[in-house]
């Protein structure tokens, strides 16, 4: 039991570890929590599920190509929606208090889960299962091909963005505003561009991870970024808000201690461990297990 439920506990966090790095990514640029990157994730998982269900009478040899289109349409459209909020709900509040633009984002989500309540219903959608999955034995532990795929996937997401921040320009460029804005706008920089390429990035990886967790769960409901949302911030302060390999670190932290609660205690108990992760993190270690890597704005 405890190698299967380490293989759930791996793809669960694939998922947070996504879902938390447009957190930690916007914190550390801003210094302010994003909470409306929920419903950017939950809309990135209902992207998805239009695409896969307008290509299911496609043959079956063409799959791969529509499953690429889905997730670069996903990642674009919640990329995109993400920016969008940002520019609007976001970029008039940079000169106000702390306490404004974490109102606003709270506004925002309201706003975007009751819009797609509106729009597509109330009721949960069965994500189309047209993925084949095959079932892998290793010493007598089970193993599906599409949580090697999610974990596959999400590995190699993490390794490019990481590789993007430390080794281009727009990365230095990054760093750099996180740093200071004023010196980094001096020194040539466009800050408002690269807090628009934050957001893009951040949200394109919420919307992957949203379609992850519909191929995984196979159904998405309206609200469903709610609860995930909470446990992807948890994996990021559990990491280090800020730090984007620590919201890295924190996602399969969470992920396997959930699994591991789902498997030992109960199912019901694995909600209930992000909470308890979450308060004694706040309450031994508020810098997180990498710290923060943000600067206080002068």
């Amino acid at each position: 039991m405890f190698f299967e439920q380490l293989v759930n506990g791996l793809t669960l966090g694939s998922i947070y570890a996504l879902f938390a790095l447009g957190y930690t990514m916007v914190y550390g640029i801003l210094l302010m929590i994003n909470f409306a990157h929920s419903e950017i994730f939950m809309v990135g998982a209902y992207i998805g599920f239009l695409v896969l269900f307008s290509i299911l009478a496609f043959p079956p040899q063409f799959l791969p190509i529509y499953f690429l289109l889905c997730f670069i349409l996903s990642m674009l459209g919640a990329g995109l929606l993400a920016v969008i909020v940002e520019r609007i709900a976001y970029k008039p509040l940079r000169k106000a208090s702390r306490l404004t633009p974490l109102i606003s984002a709270i506004g925002v989500s309201i706003f975007l889960q009751n819009l797609i309540m509106l729009t597509v219903g109330a009721q949960s959608k069965t994500y189309p299962d047209k993925l084949p999955i095959t079932q892998f034995h290793f010493f007598d532990v089970q193993i599906s091909s599409l949580q090697i795929f999610i974990f596959g996937l999400s590995i190699l997401l993490m390794i490019i963005l990481n590789i993007f921040v430390s080794r281009t320009k727009l990365g230095k460029a990054m760093r750099a505003v996180a740093e200071n804005h004023t010196v980094s706008q001096l020194m040539g920089i466009n800050v408002n561009t690269i807090i628009s390429l934050v957001f893009l990035i951040g949200g394109g990886l919420g919307g992957i991870a949203g379609v992850l967790n519909g191929l995984y769960y196979g159904s998405i409901k309206y609200n469903m970024g709610f609860l995930l949302g909470i446990k992807a911030f948890t994996a990021a302060v559990l990491g280090g808000i800020g730090n984007i390999k620590g919201a890295m670190v924190g996602g399969f932290i969470l992920g396997i201690a959930e699994a591991l609660a789902a498997g030992y205690i109960s199912s019901e108990s694995k909600d209930i461990i992000a909470f308890v992760i979450l308060i004694l993190v706040l309450l031994f270690r508020p810098a997180g297990i990498f710290g923060e890597e943000v600067t206080e704005k002068i």
